[in-house]
């Protein structure tokens, strides 16, 4: 049986280890570590999956903005979101993505982006960002970076671009 659950204050070794293998190398845990570190962190949106009693999945949101005019927006970024070898293929990931998305909606967060695979993201509703008048903020293929709309409508009046906070430059 897999449980997901919030990150502990524990189990900050393990989620490095986790992203390391999953990504094959320290780009995402470093990525990790600095919005951890960082006054964009939302402690109750990093999970971790559990299964009997070993953490064998992590996945993070945490706050960027949408630069619109003169407003930022805040908005959510899914990333990264990683599963180890030995258990990936088996809904680990789609359950860290289900529950991380639920409890966002619980936390009163409207919206979401991503940049990942197209094949799979879209099974919980995202979208090319485009396509709801988000654009990246780096050159990208539309179809993997993708926004979604936690809250219906939440998207429908506001047009930008994604702007990911020094944090993310860990992995530029």
């Amino acid at each position: 049986m897999i449980r997901i659950i919030a990150e502990r204050s524990g189990d900050q070794k393990a989620i490095t280890q986790i992203n390391d293998l999953a990504f094959k190398g320290d780009n995402e845990s470093r990525l990790v570590n600095a919005i951890r570190n960082s006054e964009l962190f939302v402690p109750e949106l990093s999970l971790v999956a559990e299964a009997d009693g070993e953490l064998i999945g992590h996945i993070l949101f945490s706050i960027v903005h949408i630069k619109s005019g003169e407003d930022e927006i805040p908005t959510l970024a899914l990333a990264p979101m990683a599963v180890v070898p030995e258990h990936q293929n088996r809904g680990v990931g789609s359950l860290l993505v289900d529950e991380g998305l639920k409890r966002a909606k619980d936390q009163g967060f409207g919206h979401a982006v991503v940049l990942g695979h197209p094949e799979f993201y879209p099974k919980f509703g995202f979208v090319p960002a485009i396509t709801k008048g988000i654009e990246a903020p780096f050159p990208v293929p539309d179809e993997v970076f993708m926004a979604l709309e936690i809250k219906e409508g939440s998207l429908d009046h506001i047009k930008g671009k994604i702007v990911y906070p020094p944090a993310f430059d860990t992995v530029s």
